[in-house]
This record gives C-alpha cells, sequence and structure tokens, in this order.
C-alpha cells in the first residue's frame, strides 16, 4: 500500500508573534493604567481621552523604536561574529577543525565519525562558517528587513491595543462610566489576548489568559488607587 507523505507543521512566525505580543501586552496594560489612575483624580473624559491619546502615540513610537534597536543590534552582532568566523576560519582552520569536532562530538558523534564532516567543510569555506554560526554560537542568518518590521509590527499592536481601553472614554458622557466600560473591555481583551498567546506560544492558554488578567488588573488597580488617594 502506498504510504501517506509525511509532513512537518512547525510554526514558524516566531518572530512575528513575540513582537505582537510585546506591543499589545504594553498597549493594553499601560494605556489601561493611565486611563483607570486619571479617573480615579479628574472629572472630564476629555481630560482622560487627551491624556490616553498622547501616551499611546509616545508609547507606540518609544516601544517602535525599541523593537527597531534591538533588531538592528542583533544584525550587527550576526555580522560581527561571522567576519570573526571568517578571519578564524582562513588563519587558524587546525584550531576551527577541532572546534568542528567537539561540536559534533557534542551530538554523540565519535571522532571517526566526525573526521569525513571536517574534512568536508574544510574544503568549503562558506559552509564552514555557516556551521559555526549556528552550531557554535547558535546565531541564525537575520533577515534584513527585519528591523523595520519589527518596529512597524510593536507599534502597530501598541496602537490597537491602546484603543481598547481609551475607547469607552471616546462615546461616554461621565469618567466614571467610562470607566465601567474601559474595565469591561480591557479585561476580556486581556483574557483573549492572554488565551491566543498562550495558543501560539504553547505555555497553556488558560494559563495565559488568567496571568495577563491579573497583571493588567493589578496595575490599573494600583494607578487608580494611588490617583484616588493623591486627589
Amino acid at each position: 500500500m502506498p504510504s501517506s507523505p509525511h509532513v512537518e507543521r512547525h510554526f514558524t512566525s516566531g518572530e512575528a508573534v513575540r513582537d505582537i505580543v510585546i506591543g499589545m501586552s504594553d498597549g493594553l496594560t499601560v494605556p489601561f493604567a493611565l486611563a483607570a489612575g486619571l479617573s480615579g483624580a479628574v472629572t472630564s473624559t476629555g481630560i482622560v481621552v487627551t491624556a490616553g491619546l498622547a501616551e499611546i502615540a509616545a508609547g507606540s513610537i518609544a516601544m517602535g523604536l525599541g523593537g527597531y534597536l534591538a533588531a538592528r543590534s542583533d544584525a550587527e552582532h550576526y555580522a560581527s561574529e561571522r567576519a570573526r568566523e571568517e578571519m578564524e576560519v582562513r588563519e587558524k582552520p587546525a584550531a576551527e577543525a577541532a572546534e568542528v569536532g567537539e561540536v559534533l562530538e557534542s551530538y554523540g558523534l565519535t571522532a571517526e565519525e566526525s573526521a569525513p564532516i571536517v574534512l568536508a567543510l574544510s574544503t568549503r569555506p562558506r559552509a564552514w562558517v555557516d556551521f559555526m554560526m549556528r552550531f557554535e554560537l547558535g546565531l541564525e542568518t537575520p533577515d534584513p528587513k527585519r528591523a523595520l518590521t519589527s518596529a512597524l509590527t510593536i507599534a502597530g499592536a501598541y496602537v490597537a491595543g491602546g484603543f481598547i481601553p481609551l475607547g469607552p472614554y471616546l462615546v461616554a458622557s461621565t469618567v466614571k462610566t467610562g470607566l465601567l466600560f474601559s474595565v469591561g473591555f480591557t479585561l476580556v481583551a486581556l483574557a483573549l489576548f492572554g488565551y491566543v498567546k498562550g495558543h501560539f506560544t504553547g505555555t497553556g492558554p488558560v494559563r495565559s489568559a488568567m496571568q495577563t488578567v491579573v497583571i493588567g488588573g493589578l496595575a490599573a488597580a494600583a494607578a487608580f488607587g494611588i490617583a484616588r488617594a493623591i486627589s
């Protein structure tokens, strides 16, 4: 009987999900805490909305810039390490060959089994450097568009998350009403976000949802309590 083809399905969008998680988690939590805190100190929804919009703008820019610089730093680190490995392959081939053998032996291969692989790599300098980058240093070739994509993804997720707690204040007639709806909408959003995040990251959807709700709720409650005590 013909066997069905073996198809492996792996999740390959880890970096994009990480960026969305970074942006969305802060976008939901920080504006939520700010709006809740102001609700304990002011009576005008206009003040809450103005401050919230300013925070979303500043926060998204800061988070996006942070993501951009982090990705650029990763790319520069990779380029620096690759240049060093290329130099060592040219100038210290014996030492690099010994390191290849050590890497292979760490996977259970004997010196005799490793020898043909070491010899084959020594005749292919580019593949040799690729091997050392991945298996010795644990570094993958960075996407040249990664920095800009990361910045836009984080910033966009922050804005999307920030408008959830702020939205009710745009239509509410009083701060109290806006706060009540903001709390309800945001806690539901935090739960859904945490559930989806847990599903993609493999940490357990229900557990992730509970952790996200607790953290966001505590941040907002603390901000509200401090603002009310001061005012």
